[in-house]
């Protein structure tokens, strides 16, 4: 019988507030937001529309790709200006998409989980991870079937 005592396993925290920008690379962001309380709202015509219309308002930071699940979404983004932390400007899109859906019921958590890619290649995986999460969650057939995606912005990579 084993006596040591048993470490404690490692705990998925949320990232510390803000990105690392590199001044001489690229910066592009994977920004994951969840619904709250995982309400499934978020994948539906109108909320695509009013996401879109207030990413494309919101040029703090840009939105290039996105795909909408029924309970979070993913996208990648841009910072465009520096004066503007990640942190204010999710809160800012999201005031403003509140703003355009009247929704009472539609609300997001208020944290965020938000990554900063590495490379290039790195930026075609994740876009192909993401696209397959419908799929993945039975509720499409194939990548090109889900309905709640677009793209805002191109996004191109230009770091190492």
């Amino acid at each position: 019988m084993n006596t040591s005592p048993q470490k404690a396993l490692p705990q998925r925290r949320n990232p510390g507030l803000g990105v690392h920008i590199d001044l001489a690379g690229s910066n592009i962001v994977l920004l994951t937001v969840t619904t709250e309380k995982r309400e499934p709202w978020l994948a539906n015509e109108d909320a695509h529309r009013f996401l879109h219309e207030t990413w494309s308002d919101a040029k703090a930071w840009l939105v290039g790709e996105y795909l909408l699940m029924p309970d979070h979404l993913h996208c990648f983004c841009v910072p465009i200006d520096l004066h503007f932390a990640i942190e204010t400007w999710i809160s800012f899109w999201k005031r403003e998409f509140a703003l355009k859906h009247k929704q009472t019921n539609w609300k997001f958590q208020s944290r965020d989980w938000h990554h900063r890619l590495r490379s290039g290649e790195n930026y075609s995986e994740k876009w192909l991870y993401v696209q397959e999460n419908p799929v993945r969650k039975h509720l499409c057939r194939c990548i090109e079937d889900w309905p709640f995606k677009g793209k805002v912005f191109d996004l191109i990579w230009t770091g190492r």
